[in-house]
């Protein structure tokens, strides 16, 4: 049975991706001035209204773990049961938000394994929830387990398997730009950008191949090079970047969801540093991508 604390958890990863989803200009990302899917192709009303479709699964995995007590298989593959029935409502509410539901789906249920945990903690549980196979999901590869596999990219698994480097790198920059007075819409926005510029973007590599993705990670990191999105010089590339991507039809998607994970651990009150060295057992998400991909 879902308890308040469940729909609490609950409640607070569909804000995170709420608050993602609202955060302006997001460079090839759905934002509101894509109110009619003008340039990324993905109506920004829609996915606002189909954000909020993924309460109820949330709240059955936030139950599920709290009922399991540990990062067991058996909690992996319940898991993967309500995640497939949660996409399949999310798809009648509008579609989208996959990557989120996976990231903020394994993250809730750790938060709920241990309540007040910090981020540390709180991915860590989570990577031992996504090292377990989920030996009932459907065999057919999915595009995003075909680029990786091709590139030999982490994607999303390898993330979550990694312990979520990216959430806690994005909630250091959060956690650093708020200290040095930056507003909230830019530090999150340098958030975004630190996953930007190392994140193995599936999606990317998918459209842009790896070429394309070593040029969008680089320019992301000139973004922040040239003081971050509170300067002038930081704005202007920001700008530069956005029209980049759109004029290619671009699109980081990967990236978002994994602001919205750690904008879900900001909101559950971790605000300290995060250290963001690899899990033990853990392979290391590698500082420079492109070392890694096949041309």
């Amino acid at each position: 049975m879902n308890g308040p604390e469940d729909e609490a958890l609950a409640r607070a990863a569909v804000d995170a991706l709420v608050g993602q989803l609202a955060l302006a200009p997001k460079p090839g990302l759905p934002d509101p001035r894509d109110l009619t899917a003008r340039a990324t192709r993905r109506d920004h009303h829609a996915l606002r209204w189909s954000a909020r479709a993924l309460l109820p699964g949330l709240t059955a995995m936030a139950a599920a773990a709290r009922r399991t007590g540990e990062p067991s298989a058996r909690l992996r593959a319940e898991l993967g049961a309500i995640g497939r029935s949660t996409e399949h409502t999310v798809g009648l509410a509008g579609g989208g938000h996959r990557g989120a539901l996976w990231t903020l789906g394994l993250l809730v249920a750790a938060a709920a394994l241990r309540p007040g945990a910090g981020p540390a903690e709180t991915t860590t549980l989570a990577q031992h929830i996504a090292a377990h196979p989920d030996r009932r999901a459907p065999r057919r590869p999915s595009r995003g387990s075909t680029v990786s596999a091709r590139y030999g990219a982490a994607g999303a698994r390898g993330e979550a398997r990694a312990g979520f480097p990216h959430v806690r790198r994005a909630l250091n920059t959060l956690t650093a730009a708020r200290a040095q007075g930056t507003a909230e819409p830019q530090a999150r926005l340098d958030a975004l950008l630190t996953v930007m510029s190392t994140l193995q973007d599936t999606e990317l590599l998918y459209t842009a191949g790896p070429m394309g993705l070593r040029e969008v990670q680089a320019r992301a990191r000139g973004v922040l090079e040239a003081g971050g999105t509170a300067t002038g010089p930081g704005a202007l590339a920001l700008r530069a970047l956005d029209t980049y991507l759109v004029s290619r039809a671009w699109s980081p998607r990967g990236s978002a969801p994994l602001l919205a994970g750690a904008l879900f651990l900001d909101g559950s009150g971790a605000g300290d540093s995060v250290d963001v060295r690899p899990r033990r057992g853990a392979q290391p998400a590698p500082t420079h991508p492109q070392t890694q991909l096949s041309p």
